[in-house]
């Protein structure tokens, strides 16, 4: 199957990069290395070549370096423990996900650590620390609330690997909205451009219209450029798979399907953008910077893909040291 490149899908938004994406590439190492996170050299390999800093820095390009660096390592945990749930054993262990995932829940909602916890039990602990010195109690029982749907996500998918099953395409689209994380990374930006947008705003249909397309759009663009990898590692957790195995296409003829919805998408995020009702002088500020952060993660992840090298090959991961605390 050839390789879309980045530019063959519509995004009017233009590319950004934080003036602090050097430094932050220094940096990138520095925290996954302290909590042993890459604790062997195909997790290592696999960190080094994704290129996260290049992420964060796109996606967040007037974050300030704190928020910047923090935003980074929330993004390099949920990417290494997405791999995880994607490439390793625990890929078909959806009831061991679970346990894995309850206790990370805990940890985020004020748990202390135990000789049993997890490598990344150790991260959380930190991230948690940190982002709650620069956030606010209620922004962050928010961000918590979106990595548990991302969480319910990973294990809906290992239970399909467990029972064989590819989902129709309703099915996985329901499915992708959660295992994608998009939600979770959203939030960040208003983390790191230092606002939080109100409940009236939070909970409106519109901002929820708009978060849901902007979901879809990062979906269906990460699924036309992860499909070679994931299917050569029989992952059927793609749309480009989906469409192919259920409507009898080819994988190219899929995958064109795919970016023409990806940009039908992009289009409809425009028209909805045109509709904006009138909240007020502040609240109109304040989705304004929103609507920015969704642009900012559009653009920033296909930016990223021409310099990532995450999706060039399906080696299998080893799974990662948990320092005995959870057999599986």
């Amino acid at each position: 199957m050839n390789q879309l490149l980045s530019h063959d899908l519509y995004c009017p938004f233009p590319s950004q990069t934080n003036k602090y994406v050097d430094v932050l590439e220094e940096y990138s190492l520095e925290w996954v290395l302290r909590f042993n996170l890459l604790t062997n050299e195909s997790t290592y390999k696999r960190f080094c070549k994704s290129k996260f800093f290049f992420l964060a820095a796109s996606a967040y390009p007037d974050s300030n370096f704190e928020e910047l660096k923090i935003a980074h390592d929330w993004l390099s945990w949920v990417f290494i423990w997405d791999d995880q749930c994607d490439l390793s054993e625990l890929k078909k262990k959806p009831e061991v996900l679970k346990n894995f995932h309850q206790r990370y829940l805990e940890i985020l909602n004020g748990a202390e650590l135990t000789s049993q916890d997890t490598l990344f039990s150790h991260a959380l602990i930190d991230l948690r620390q940190r982002t709650l010195q620069r956030a606010s109690v209620k922004w962050f029982k928010y961000f918590v609330n979106y990595l548990k749907d991302y969480f319910c996500g990973c294990v809906q998918e290992a239970n399909n690997r467990t029972k064989g099953i590819v989902p129709d395409v309703d099915t996985y689209i329901k499915i992708r909205r959660s295992s994608v994380g998009v939600y979770a990374v959203l939030a960040l930006a208003e983390f790191c451009n230092q606002f939080m947008i109100p409940d009236v705003l939070r909970n409106h249909y519109f901002v929820k219209k708009l978060e849901l397309i902007t979901t879809d759009i990062i979906s269906w663009s990460n699924d036309i450029f992860s499909a070679s990898r994931e299917i050569a590692s029989g992952d059927v957790h793609n749309l480009v798979f989906v469409l192919h195995y259920h409507n009898q296409i080819s994988l190219e003829e899929a995958t064109k399907q795919v970016a023409e919805i990806h940009d039908k998408e992009v289009y409809s995020l425009l028209s909805l953008e045109s509709f904006i009702p009138c909240f007020g002088k502040e609240l109109d500020v304040d989705i304004a910077k929103y609507i920015s952060g969704m642009h900012s993660w559009i653009r920033g992840n296909l930016d990223w893909y021409s310099h990532s090298f995450r999706y060039h090959n399906s080696e299998r991961l080893e799974l990662t040291e948990f320092n005995n605390k959870i057999t599986l």
